[in-house]
């Protein structure tokens, strides 16, 4: 019986710190979807940039996929008015990341908008500096990718070009519940990824 009890109060432990684990991923990564970004902007117009992740076959990989459904969704302006852009060179394959992303977007999901590629970026350094040229003249920014992530992106469009970074605002990178159970995963590596930014850079959010 003594033993049948621990069994259970361990049990109940290691579900506890996995409830805990689980709602420290989706904090940071909802906290992280919000920072260094506006509210919903103002005017038609906008850029949904989309960033790339080491793809070296011949086909988008799943989270490749999962950006370009990102991207998609993050959508909101009239059609005519959304440009969205696929940013990632040649990792493996002749094929670059930014051109898997779009012929997975335009044959699989059925995007008919306008579609952009920058297909030069092998750091997203790179991402956002190459795609500046193609965000001039929006009234809108959004970054999709990861939410740790998009929000480094968002940080180096500060560092380059703070007048752009005024217009960034939300993508729709989070979401409850989605990739749940990798969330903590996410938020670990997240973390790592952002030692770089300034602590203003990981909380600043920009007045809607």
């Amino acid at each position: 019986m003594r033993r049948h009890r621990s069994g259970l109060v361990g049990a109940a432990a290691g579900a506890g710190v996995a409830a805990v684990a689980v709602g420290w991923g989706e904090w940071l990564n909802w906290r992280w979807s919000r920072s260094c970004a506006g509210g919903s902007g103002g005017g038609p117009s906008e850029a949904v940039v989309v960033l790339g992740y080491r793809n070296p076959q011949a086909t988008a990989n799943p989270i490749n996929r999962w950006r370009v459904r990102t991207g998609i969704r993050s959508t909101t302006g009239p059609t005519q008015a959304t440009r969205l852009i696929f940013s990632g060179g040649a990792t493996g394959t002749d094929a670059t990341e930014a051109q898997l992303m779009a012929d997975y977007a335009k044959s699989v999901l059925g995007f008919d908008g306008t579609v952009l590629l920058e297909d030069r970026s092998t750091t997203t350094w790179e991402n956002v500096t190459n795609v500046i040229p193609l965000l001039e003249g929006v009234d809108r920014i959004k970054i999709a990718s990861q939410s740790a992530h998009a929000l480094k992106a968002r940080a180096y469009l500060r560092r380059q070009r703070p007048d752009l970074a005024e217009k960034l605002v939300r993508a729709e990178d989070y979401r409850p519940g989605e990739w749940l159970l990798v969330k903590p995963l996410l938020a670990l590596y997240g973390l790592w990824t952002l030692r770089g930014l300034t602590p203003d850079e990981r909380k600043r959010k920009r007045a809607a």
